[in-house]
């Protein structure tokens, strides 16, 4: 069967931006190896993220025409970019019934920044490839496996983080932590892309650095979520021995009062 050149570049920029976007899955699902969330809605959530990235093509082309270039509108396209993703993990995951521990929020929103990652990955690749330009693709395609992919976890992770650490907490804490989760993903997204068009390529290396950093970051508080699902846990055990020895505790008072009237009874 003939596929054209162009169908050939098509394909091989999916490849390029799927496959290393399902290898970072795989290390950071990785994390909740325990209680591993249903495949089903870890692919939904992939799938939501990639549709995710090619539904704020249309909003930052928007924004483009509507704000000047500069600052302003790297934080208009970062925020673009966050909310939609959240969005699509709200809708796929975070209303499932499966979505029963803090620690599934990390989970369920660094499987839809992947599949933002791959389908945005696939994009840059697209034109490289059909140029027949090589090396371009290799240096790009690291580049971005290494950055952009890091970049759209990383600022996931912070809005999943923040709903995390609020899992046990009111509606008000959650509300608040959510929204502080946002801010901080639209901060750390518009610090990376302003550093990186305005340095010209003389800071890149600084950028990465200090993103990698974050990676660990995230890696502790990852730890620290799951020590949050142990105390849920915790405190739910507790309460079910509680209500048991309450329950045996009535149970005895009941069946000694039916003997003190046995009792009573045979006396007469």
């Amino acid at each position: 069967m003939y596929i054209s050149a162009d169908s050939q570049a098509i394909l091989y920029a999916l490849l390029g931006g799927i496959i290393p976007a399902l290898v970072w899955l795989w290390f950071w699902t990785r994390e909740d190896k325990k209680r591993p969330e249903p495949k089903g809605l870890i692919a939904l959530s992939f799938l939501g993220g990639a549709l995710a990235a090619v539904a704020v093509f249309p909003m930052e082309k928007f924004a483009f025409n509507i704000i000047p270039e500069g600052i302003y509108l790297i934080i208009a396209w970062a925020a673009i970019e966050e909310i939609i993703k959240f969005s699509s993990v709200s809708i796929i995951a975070l209303k499932s019934r499966f979505f029963d521990e803090p620690i599934d929020a990390m989970i369920y929103l660094i499987t839809a920044a992947l599949g933002f990652a791959a389908m945005e990955n696939s994009f840059f690749l697209i034109t490289p490839l059909l140029a027949g330009e090589g090396l371009q693709v290799f240096l790009l395609g690291n580049m971005r496996f290494i950055g952009a992919s890091v970049l759209h976890v990383v600022a996931s992770s912070a809005v999943g983080i923040a709903i995390g650490l609020s899992f046990y907490k009111s509606r008000a804490v959650k509300a608040l932590s959510l929204t502080l989760g946002v801010i901080a993903a639209v901060s750390l997204h518009s610090l990376f892309n302003y550093f990186i068009i305005k340095g010209n390529g003389e800071n890149t290396f600084a950028v990465f650095l200090s993103l990698w950093l974050m990676v660990v970051l995230v890696i502790l508080l990852f730890e620290k979520v799951k020590t949050i699902v142990r105390r849920g846990a915790e405190v739910k055990k507790e309460d079910s021995v509680v209500a048991a020895t309450a329950d045996k505790t009535s149970q005895s008072k009941k069946s000694l009062g039916e003997l003190g009237k046995m009792s009573d009874l045979s006396q007469h």
